[in-house]
Order: structure tokens, then sequence, then C-alpha cells
């Protein structure tokens, strides 16, 4: 034991001796060797010291199962504390899937999956990415959010780090505490909208969660790198309130009608994004998620100058709709110019879907921003968004106040402006009603309807619902799955316009390009990369988006792309660039294959 500790000290001193990048590719911090051995050659499973016996079967990042070899359980101490039977990660994989098909309930799935990634990372990881179609609908839309309103109920053990009032002037020692020191990216929620769901105050956490768990299982990232936090500052759910098993904080929020000043929010705010660059550095990617309108716009704002941040409701789903959009082109004919777009929801999402919208509009006709804007037009709960209703607008909705009539309701917004394109943004369901999308269909050949709310149950519409009404004339996509839907013996197959193509990809490409600011640029490069891997095979049957079997490679591309933009932009740091950014972004990517240890 005495020689294996010598030997390990000489391999940090090594480690400790080489230039201050100690990195792998892309410039991800390798300290103790892992990542730049190939998979069959040994690693140590380091904690505080070398793991072994009980210690080590009760650490997910290094357990192993039944998976550990005679030579390993007799070096970390491991004889008796396992069953004789040696039962390989590929093994292991098929019986625990086995037992999640085994419920009927996604909760119980979902929860069943949660459990996996406390008792064993990699496997947890290896069955995600090995699955991805069947459970990405488990760890993230549609079940994380009725796991989210039940999160209280079915919390097992912490994940992430929970920054309520309580913690305001020791923000960063909440920081230090967090185990993992290269920090690169932060999924942070302050709970007041989650999905289409409303204020869940830290309840919201598992959103935090599964995206990152994304980031790893689509993007490549390593678990190490990724850290999830919830901003606790009560919430306004007087349900969650009066539940004996909520977690969080028992008060009203800081902002609103609240015990306290909107200026407390903005200081713990404020303090946590200073603590998060002092602790992590000025490349740690901060990803703000499910932020209400009233923060949203004004923390991206406020921070994307300062800070490595975006917005995944206002940016991530802008543009994979973008896509989308440019994907179904070879269906529709023309190009986004000759398009009139009719959004029902003028939030964060459905402005910032049209924002890029315009700007790309823009840029391909070579018109001004607010010419390309006038083809877009907002519904919000009052109505049609037009210019004699400016003074009661926010701001965010003024630039597509346009010159119209008032009307009430959808379906007469829809027969008055006759659009080519519906998309939901509206966090309501089933608000697409048959009147609707008969309508839009009786003057359209092919009309883009796009259903992007979530989860299910808050779809604006079903796509049995759109296919069937509309005599199966549309092209349709939505942010939650659904089935292939057979009209007239035709079957017709949605495509799932969602986050999940976009943020991982992003991420991966500001890592590895060392990016140390977000321009819009870079998500429209984005899109335009994920819009480029949608086949002919893929548009004949109805699908605006490629199958997420393939998101490893999809990240990759995406990845790619803003690293390309990135260093264009001149924000990349990461010299020399890479000749080949695609090959880099592939490298980089986490394998959750066992390792031997030593």
């Amino acid at each position: 034991m005495e020689s294996q500790l010598r030997d390990l000290r000489r391999e940090l001193n090594l480690l400790a001796e080489k230039d201050s990048g100690l990195a792998v590719r892309g410039g991800v911090r390798d300290v103790f060797g892992e990542d730049s051995a190939t998979e069959d050659q040994p690693t140590t499973p380091w904690t505080r010291a070398v793991a072994s016996g009980v210690e080590l079967l009760r650490d997910p990042r290094y357990n192993k199962g039944t998976a550990f070899t005679e030579v390993e359980r007799d070096n970390h101490y491991l004889r008796g504390l396992l069953p004789p039977a040696y039962i390989s990660q590929d093994l292991q994989e098929k019986r625990v899937l086995a037992n999640i098909r085994s419920y009927e309930d996604p909760l119980q799935k979902y929860i069943a999956m949660m459990d996996l990634s406390e008792r064993n990372e990699r496997l947890f990881f290896k069955l995600l990415i090995d699955n991805v179609e069947e459970l990405l609908p488990v760890v993230y839309t549609p079940t994380v959010g009725e796991a989210c309103q039940k999160y209280g109920s079915i919390f097992r053990r912490p994940h992430g780090l929970y920054i309520s009032l309580k913690e305001r002037g020791k923000v960063l020692d909440v920081l230090k505490n967090w185990p993992e020191k290269n920090v690169q990216i932060i999924v942070v929620t302050d709970g007041e909208r989650i999905l289409g769901l409303g204020d869940l105050g830290l309840q919201g956490m598992g959103i935090p969660i599964g995206k990152l768990a994304l980031y790893v299982a689509l993007g490549g990232l390593r678990p190490s790198l990724c850290l999830p936090v919830s901003i606790d500052v009560g919430t306004n759910n007087q349900k969650l309130l009066d539940d004996p098993y909520y977690i969080g904080l028992r008060q009203k929020r800081t902002t609103g009608e609240s015990l306290f000043s909107p200026q407390e929010y903005d200081a713990l705010i404020h303090e946590f994004m200073l603590a998060a660059k002092q602790e992590y550095g000025e490349k740690v990617l901060i990803q703000f998620e499910d932020f209400a309108n009233h923060n949203a716009f004004k923390l991206l704002a406020k921070y994307g100058r300062t800070h490595l941040v975006f917005n995944d409701d206002i940016q991530g789903t802008a543009a994979v709709a973008l896509a989308g959009l440019v994907a179904s082109l070879p269906l529709t004919g023309g190009t986004l110019a000759d398009h009139r777009f009719l959004f029902l929801g003028a939030g964060e999402a459905g402005t910032g879907i049209a924002e890029i919208i315009a700007t790309e509009i823009s840029r391909k006709a070579n018109i001004p921003l607010e010419e390309a804007r006038r083809k877009i037009w907002l519904v919000d709960s009052k109505g049609l968004v037009v210019k004699s209703r400016w003074d009661s607008l926010q701001h965010f909705k003024r630039d597509y106040a346009h010159e119209h009539e008032e009307c009430k309701t959808l379906l007469s917004a829809v027969q008055a402006l006759k659009p080519t394109v519906l998309i939901g943004t509206s966090g309501q369901g089933s608000t697409f009603t048959k009147d609707v999308i008969e309508t839009i269909s009786s003057f359209n050949e092919k009309p883009l309807i796009f259903a992007l709310s979530n989860p299910t149950s808050q779809s604006e519409c079903t796509a049995d619902q759109a296919y069937t009404w509309c005599k199966g004339k549309c092209i349709f996509a939505s942010g939650s799955p659904f089935g292939p839907v057979t009209v007239d013996g035709k079957t017709y197959y949605s495509g799932q316009a969602n986050n999940a193509y976009i943020f991982p990809g992003m991420g991966l490409g500001c890592i590895i390009a060392g990016v140390i600011r977000i321009h819009d640029d870079m998500f429209l490069k984005a899109a335009e990369a994920l819009a480029s891997l949608v086949t002919k095979e893929h548009l004949d049957k109805g699908l605006v988006y490629p199958p997420f079997q393939n998101i490893r490679k999809i990240s990759a591309h995406i990845g790619a792309a803003v690293a390309a933009k990135a260093y264009e932009l001149g924000l990349a740091t990461r010299l020399p660039r890479p000749d080949d950014l695609l090959a880099c972004a592939e490298s980089c990517q986490y394998s959750p294959v066992y390792r031997p240890y030593r």
C-alpha cells in the first residue's frame, strides 16, 4: 500500500510540474489523469484519499457495483462487501433498464433513474446515452414537471447547491462547500416560472438537475464540471407553503407582494454572480433557467456584458424553433421572409423566438430589422399586441406592436392576419382549438404549427389534434414528445422542438473555445447547424428535427459551429485554434464506460 501511495504522489508531482493549463482536449482540467488516459488504462478512485472499502461503494463517481474485478476487489478492500459474481457494465445496464421498464408510472421511472445516479454515476449516464429517446422524457420533460411539483415528497439526497436568503453575505462560502473545484457550467433557477407550471419555489431544483444531466449525456461534458443551483427567495404558491413536505423557505417571494424589498432579491442574485466568477473564473458558463419574465430579461441584459451567461428560455428556445422553421423551408417553399408569423404567448420564449426570426430574416433578405419585425405578430392574454396598447405593454413586447385593429381572441387574429406559421409559447393547454387549426388550414397549403409549451398537459394542442383537424396538411412540431399519428391511412411523424438540441452543444462549444462572452450570432449559428442536419429522408416523414438517437453527434456539430463563430468574433481564448473543431468537440466528449482501477 505504501508503494502505491508513493507512486501516486510521484504522479501528482509530475502533473503539478506541467504548465498551468493541466489540460486535455479543449482546455478542461484533468488533475488526476482520468481523461488523458484511454478507457483501458487504469485510473485512481481519488477523493480526499484513495477510496476503498465501503467508502468506495458509496461514492457514485467511482462505484461499479458487481463490475469490480477480482484484482480490484483485493486492492480496494471489497472482499465480502459484494456478492461473488462479476457482472459487466453492459449486463448491469440491461438489468436496470428492465427494472425501469417494469414501472408504468413515469414518476416512478424518474425516481428510479435519480436513485441510480446517486449510486452509480457512470452506469446512469451510460443507460441514458444508450437509450436517449426512451429515457429523455423520463429525466426531463415532460416527467420532470411532475417531479418538480412533488419534489419535497420524493426528495432523497440533495443535488447541487441551495442558496437562500439565509445565505446573504455568505454565498462565496456556500460555493466553496461544493466539493468540485473546476466547475465550468452552472444552471441556476429561482423557481418562479417552472415550465408551464408557475411558481414552484425551491422545488424547481429538478430543472437544473435535469438540464445538467443532459449536458453530460447529450453534450458530452464531464459530470464534475456541472453545478445545479437553486436560488430560494420564497414562493407565492400557497399550496406549497401549506405543504408539510415542502423543503424551501416558508415565506412569500421577495418580489411582488412580499415581506422583503425587490432590492434584496437583486442583491442576492448579484452576490451569487460575483461569487461564481470569483470561485470558478471568468469562463464559467451560467445558464439562467425558468426565471419569470420580469427578471429573465433584466438579468440577461445586466450580466450579458460582464459574465458568460445565456437564458435558455429566451435564447435556447429561440434557436431550436428557428432551426425547425429553416429546416421546413424545402417543404413549404420560399424563404422565411415569405412567411407571416403569429405567436400565442408573448413572454420570454415567444419574444425570444420572434427576435431571432426577425434577425435571420433581416440578414438573409437584407432588409432593416424593423421591417422584418413587421412580419411577426404576438397574441398575449389581452389579445393581439397592437400599437393602441403601447402604454400598457411590457417593454419586450413593444417591438412587435404594429398598427392594426384590436383582436381579442386567437381565432379572430388568425382570421384577420392569415398567418402561415402559428407558434404557441403560452403555457396554456388546448388553446390551439379545432376552429383555430381549421381556419389556418383553410388558406394555407402547408401551415406550420409549433405547439412548444411544456409539459404535455400545457401543450397548445397534441399532434393527433393538429394532424386530424387539418386533415394531414400541416407541418407540426411540439415541445413535448408525441407519437406517430395516422390520418386517412397515412402516418405522420412530428418533430420535438426540444431545447436539448441546442444548449448541450452551446456549452460544449464554449468550453472547447474558452469563450468569455456569448453573442446572439452564436445562437444563429447553432440553429443553422441543427437545421443542416435534417435530411430529405427526415422531411419525407414530416420531421423538421433530426432523431434524438444521434444527439451526441448533433451536439458535437453544434459545438464546433458555436466555437467557430466565437473565434470569428474574437470571443475565444483557447489558442491556437484547433484545425478541426468538430474532431476537437468529439474528442472532448465524456465516456461513461467503467475505468479499471489500480
